[in-house]
């Protein structure tokens, strides 16, 4: 006891301006959140455009041109490009082995025990009441398969690839997930041969994303990742909401556009030549 008192005096001394809550959100675990940014929906940047390759007209020995689709492919016979022969040297790739080798520690030190997560979820979505998610973990590495019903809307966590749990470990997410529209929430609570085999789902609150095991024993690992998605949804529920909407509106703004302005046939230049591929020789060249 008196060790524990000299360590909270000496922290009261050392810290007078921190608040009771503020000292004790130092020694609290480090709460469940997302890795980078969440897909909303937003294009991603456009790329440069590559300059066209053209063949001067003296370099094109035959061509043929076919039509096939809306669209003009034509093909062209030219005399051989001198292209580089991108071999490295058996010495360059000595070399890059030991620095190579010291990225893929320092890496796997900066993130460590991550581990892999594939998730299937179907989000049932009843007229009369809250969606709810019926959803399978196979956790890389950590034990069986586990399947649970779950309040949260697993549709919303599909915006983002790795997250950090409670525990301060790095998570890669893989999920594959689909929506089901259905009339009456009571089709969740019939008898499992009346909802595609589905086991009935149990009561859970909605002010809170819960969730129930159905089946699998569950590891303390995945029960760390399944929590950890669980305060996620209800610490960000907003956020993933909003990315979500977002998602979802520029597909519906892509199909439309796609619809009324539906992409044209491009013509195709296909180039060949004729000649042998030149062999790279021991000090990476060809000859």
């Amino acid at each position: 006891m008196k060790t524990v008192s000299l360590t909270i005096l000496a922290l009261h001394c050392c810290l007078p301006s921190l608040s009771a809550d503020a000292v004790q959100e130092l020694f609290s675990p480090t709460p469940a959140h997302i890795i980078g940014d969440i897909s909303d929906g937003t294009p991603p940047p456009p790329q440069p455009q590559k300059p066209p390759f053209i063949v001067p007209a003296g370099d094109i020995l035959e061509s043929e041109t076919h039509y096939q689709g809306g669209r003009k492919i034509t093909v062209q016979r030219i005399n051989p490009i001198a292209l580089p022969t991108p071999v490295l040297p058996e010495a360059e790739i000595i070399a890059a082995a030991p620095v190579a080798e010291e990225s893929i520690e320092t890496a796997a030190d900066e993130t460590p025990d991550a581990g892999f997560l594939h998730i299937g979820a179907s989000v049932y979505v009843p007229e009369d009441g809250p969606p709810r998610s019926f959803v399978t973990v196979w956790p890389q590495g950590q034990g069986e398969a586990v399947s649970f019903w779950s309040s949260a809307d697993f549709a919303l966590l599909s915006g983002f690839g790795s997250f950090i749990d409670s525990d301060g470990k790095s998570r890669s997410l893989m999920m594959s997930w689909d929506v089901h529209e259905i009339s009456s929430f009571h089709e969740l609570t019939a008898a499992p041969d009346e909802q595609d085999g589905l086991p009935p789902v149990p009561a859970l609150t909605d002010s809170k994303a819960t969730y129930a095991i159905t089946s699998g024993i569950a590891t303390a690992e995945t029960l760390t990742a399944i929590d950890s998605l669980h305060d996620i949804y209800n610490n960000e529920h907003a956020r993933l909401l909003s990315a979500y909407t977002g998602r979802e509106n520029a597909s519906l703004a892509q199909e439309a556009e796609l619809k009324a302005n539906p992409p044209k046939p491009q013509d195709l230049i296909l180039n060949y030549w004729d000649g042998e591929v030149s062999a790279p020789t021991e000090k990476g060249t060809a000859q």
